[in-house]
Formats: C-alpha cells, sequence, structure tokens
C-alpha cells in the first residue's frame, strides 16, 4: 500500500509553505511583469528543497505546491473573463483560477518527484540537468494531456524586450519546452553558486545572462507584401451586442479603407470580427438574425468594396454545421470558430475553422450533467463549436501563403504549422478582451515564441490588444498597445527556411530532454553519492 507522505515537522512544514511562496514568485517572470531575474532565481531556489525532502513522494507534494503558486498568478487573467457574460456569476472567476492550478500543479509535482528519484540528494550539476529534463518532459505532458493547456511555458521567461529575442533566440534550435528546461538548468546553477558562495563565477553567469536577454537583434531585412492590420478597440461588453454589430462592422472597415488608389493589400481583421453570416446555404432565419439585409452575398460584397480592388481581407467569422436534429427540424448543430478570406469582388477564396477548441470557453464538456446546474461556457451561444482539421494554409496567391492558427491555437509549440504546405506567414487573429491586464501581454509573448522557433513572422489582430507584426526573429516590428483603436500599415517580413524546430517538431526537445539526463549520468558516475 503506498502512503502519501506528511509533513509531520516544523522545518517541513515551513519547506512547503516556501515552495508555495517561491511559485508566486517564478511567475513573475511572464509578461508584463517581466521579472526574469526572480524567475529564474526562485525556480532554483525552489530545487534546493528537492535534495531535503525525505524522498521522491515529498518532492512531488513540494513540486505541486510550487505549481499552485506558479498558475495561480500566472493564470489570473482567466478570472477576468467571467465578468464578461451573464449565465454564471463573476465571483465563480476567482474560484476557476485555483481550481485549474490544482491541477495544472500536477506538472510540475511530476517534474520535482522525478527530478528527486535522479538526483537523490545531491545538488549542483547532477540536480539541475535532472530537474531541467523532467521540466521539459512534463510541460510537453501539459500540452497535450486532456487536450492540452500549454499557457505560459516556463521558457517564456527568457524572451526578450520588443526590439530582440533575448536567450530566445535558441528556441529554434531547441524549441519552447527545451528553452524552459534551459531556464530551469539556469536557474538551479545560479542559485547552486551563490550558496556555495562562487560568487565570482555567479556574477559572471549573470553578466551572461543579461548580455544574452538584452543582445541586440540586427537588422531585419524588409518585407515586399503591404498588410493594414485593423484594431477596433471593441469592448467586450458591446461586442456580441445586436445593437452595437453595425457600429462594429463600421469601426473596422473605417480602418481598413484603402489610402491609396489601386493600393494592394492584405487586410487583417480580428477574431470576431464579423458577425455576418458569410456562406451559403444556411435556412434564411439566420442571415436575418445577424447578417447585413439578410443577404451573405452582400455582406462579403461590402467586404469586398472596403478592401478594393487587388487586396484580399482576412477576418473572423462565424460558420455553422447545418442539420436535421432528433426530430428532423433543420437548425444549427454546432458551429466553427472561423477565419475566411475574401477577395474584393465578395468571393470566399478560403476558410479555415480552429481546431485547439477552449474547454469552457467554446465548449462544455460534459454538458448534460454541468448545464443542468447552472453551469455554462464563456463564449455566447447555446451550441458548442465543433473542431477543425488542424494547421492549414490558404493559397493567396500574390499575397502569399497564408497559415491561420486563431486565438489559442498559437500557445501550442510545435501544432502551429501544415509542414506539408509551409507557409510564409501566420496569421493569429484574437479577441483580448475578456482577459484583463495580464492575458493579452503573455498572448502576445507566446506568439513572439511561435515566430521564433517556427523561422515564421507572425501577424496579429485582436479586438482590443495586442496586436502587431513581429518577424522571424521573433522581433516586433509594429505593435497596437491593449485599448486602443488603431490601424497598422507595414509589410511582411520575409519567412526563414526551415528552422531545426519547423523540421523535427517537439522531438527535438524531448531529445535535449535525454541530452540531459545523459549529462546527469555521467556527472553520478563521476562524482557518486
Amino acid at each position: 500500500m503506498i502512503r502519501v507522505p506528511a509533513f509531520p515537522t516544523k522545518v517541513s512544514r515551513h519547506a512547503a509553505l516556501l515552495a508555495l511562496v517561491l511559485g508566486v514568485v517564478s511567475a513573475s517572470g511572464f509578461a508584463p511583469m517581466g521579472l526574469w531575474p526572480l524567475a529564474l532565481l526562485a525556480i532554483g531556489a525552489f530545487a534546493l528543497l528537492l535534495p531535503i525532502a525525505t524522498g521522491w513522494r515529498q518532492a512531488a507534494w513540494l513540486g505541486w505546491l510550487f505549481g499552485m503558486g506558479h498558475f495561480t498568478l500566472g493564470n489570473s487573467w482567466i478570472a477576468t473573463a467571467f465578468t464578461y457574460q451573464s449565465n454564471m456569476p463573476a465571483v465563480l472567476g476567482w474560484a476557476a483560477v485555483p481550481l485549474l492550478s490544482l491541477y495544472l500543479a500536477v506538472f510540475p509535482a511530476i517534474a520535482a518527484g522525478a527530478a528527486r528519484a535522479i538526483a537523490g540528494k545531491r545538488k549542483g550539476a547532477v540536480l539541475a540537468l535532472g530537474f531541467a529534463a523532467c521540466w521539459i518532459i512534463a510541460e510537453w505532458l501539459r500540452s497535450w494531456v486532456f487536450t492540452g493547456y500549454a499557457w505560459n511555458p516556463f521558457g517564456a521567461v527568457l524572451l526578450g524586450p520588443d526590439d530582440r529575442p533575448g536567450l530566445a533566440a535558441l528556441a529554434p534550435f531547441m524549441g519552447t519546452y527545451a528553452l524552459s528546461g534551459l531556464a530551469v538548468l539556469l536557474g538551479v546553477m545560479v542559485v547552486h553558486l551563490l550558496t556555495t558562495r562562487a560568487f565570482v563565477a555567479a556574477s559572471l553567469a549573470a553578466f551572461l545572462l543579461a548580455a544574452g536577454m538584452y543582445w541586440p537583434a540586427g537588422e531585419g531585412e524588409e518585407g515586399s507584401l503591404a498588410v493594414t492590420i485593423a484594431q477596433p478597440d471593441i469592448r467586450q461588453e458591446v461586442l456580441s451586442d445586436p445593437l452595437h454589430y453595425e457600429e462594429n462592422f463600421q469601426r473596422l472597415a473605417e480602418l481598413s479603407l484603402p489610402r491609396e488608389p489601386g493600393q494592394t493589400r492584405l487586410v487583417l481583421w480580428p477574431e470576431s470580427g464579423m458577425v455576418d453570416y458569410l456562406q451559403d446555404g444556411y435556412p434564411q432565419r439566420y442571415y436575418n438574425s445577424t447578417t447585413a439585409l439578410g443577404s451573405p452575398e452582400f455582406a462579403r460584397a461590402r467586404l469586398g468594396r472596403v478592401v478594393g480592388e487587388g487586396s484580399v481581407l482576412l477576418t473572423g467569422a462565424v460558420d455553422l454545421e447545418i442539420g436535421p436534429d432528433e426530430t428532423g427540424y433543420v437548425r444549427a448543430l454546432g458551429a466553427y470558430n472561423s477565419v475566411t478570406a475574401i477577395d474584393a469582388g465578395g468571393g470566399i477564396v478560403g476558410s479555415y475553422a480552429k481546431a485547439h477548441l477552449v474547454p469552457y470557453g467554446e465548449y462544455l464538456p460534459m454538458r448534460w450533467l454541468l448545464e443542468p446546474i447552472g453551469l455554462s461556457r464563456l463564449v455566447p451561444g447555446s451550441i458548442d463549436f465543433l473542431p477543425g482539421p488542424g494547421p492549414q494554409s490558404f493559397e493567396l496567391g500574390d499575397h502569399g501563403r497564408a497559415g491561420i492558427q486563431i486565438c489559442y491555437e498559437i500557445v501550442f509549440s510545435g501544432q502551429v504549422v501544415d509542414p506539408k504546405n509551409r507557409p510564409d506567414y501566420i496569421f493569429n487573429p484574437s479577441n483580448d478582451g475578456w482577459f484583463g491586464a495580464f492575458g493579452p501581454p503573455q498572448h502576445f509573448a507566446q506568439a513572439r515564441l511561435r515566430a521564433i522557433e517556427e523561422g515564421l513572422p507572425v501577424l496579429r489582430a485582436t479586438t482590443t490588444g495586442i496586436s502587431g507584426i513581429v518577424d522571424a526573429h521573433g522581433v516586433v516590428r509594429a505593435r497596437a498597445g491593449k485599448q486602443v483603436r488603431q490601424r497598422i500599415d507595414g509589410f511582411v517580413p520575409p519567412a526563414l527556411p526551415p528552422t531545426l524546430f519547423a523540421r523535427l517538431g517537439n522531438s527535438l526537445p524531448l531529445i535535449w530532454a535525454l541530452f540531459f539526463l545523459a549529462m546527469a549520468a555521467v556527472v553520478i558516475r563521476q562524482r557518486p553519492r
């Protein structure tokens, strides 16, 4: 029979509290705070608790407490989403964050318990390498178990300011999850040097870290494909209000008109940018409820007139799955969170349906159980969204090959590009108006990570910010901040050749995990317990 260890001693209770506090501090490295030195020191200090644990089970318990603090602060923006819907009390949001953290903390617990099993009571390089390897594997597991929740990989703390990639420049050769392992390795080793009073070595390591984080990125090439990004600053409280549908459309249209006769561009609108149904073939009652003049042809034609001759619009939209229900009545059985490509003539030249949906946001798991007790999903509507087929690329002729990732999809490392049809750029439309102060900058940071590791520019259009143009090195060429109405005119930066990560995907960080484990084994053999 396996016994779950408790903390019977005073020292152990202090260790538990310290683990929780260090978890909170470690999340300060994420945007918008960006306190990466504190984050590295916090995870390094936490690692010192593992050798003093009575065994791997107690170490896992400490890791779970660390994870509770880490994810509760890092995901605090989720609580704000509950204030924008009427089906559930807003106070439930403050319960949702720690409840989610109860589950997410399992993954740091796995990393901590496994690292203690590997390193035993050893410190220094063995602990650093073992913990880094286990963190990589745990973070990779977090990205896909139960559909995955990859938000805020720890490697994001190594992302530099807008004009330079920082140590995240290593992502093409490591992948994001191995970059997280590197951050753990660096944090543990710096703290080890400090605690062993190797102050000269610690100072040198700190200098090299700072130099890497702020090393200039160099001058990037200018692209030739013109792009206009519209950020309308449509607040969440009016976005889904039928009284504001036309006003919202006009806000977007005014930001998107050509400024010169004959100007040809790629025009980008955000997720939730278009309430009109653009596809043909639905029962007329659906068009009457939202679509301009009840006609999808008219809705598409006026979009074409907005962007002008020779241009293409990519806009967030909603498509419906129509069919008979169990009574034979023809109705919408589901919906797709989509991006639709519209040419100047109002023709549809491509459509992509979001594949990685947000549980409780875009669909309600176990609806039969949760709906009767008053729970609902956060996005308005009574039918669930359905998943699309996965990453796809649009062939847009002179406007290049567009890869599409809607909102939350961009955070999933290794799952954003069709490797058989590599795009020239990734378009990431989003509605970040739900997510308070912390969510939008964290989302933007993770979009920058995708650009770096894939070697592809990322173009973001959001309802309320942060929108922008990110080049293939992760440098922000243009940005529209939060809660401002702004138009971005620029050029799509060129793509780089496929990176090592683009070729190997998440096999690459797992290879790095095995390498770190092998190095730990070498050190153990040279320095037995």
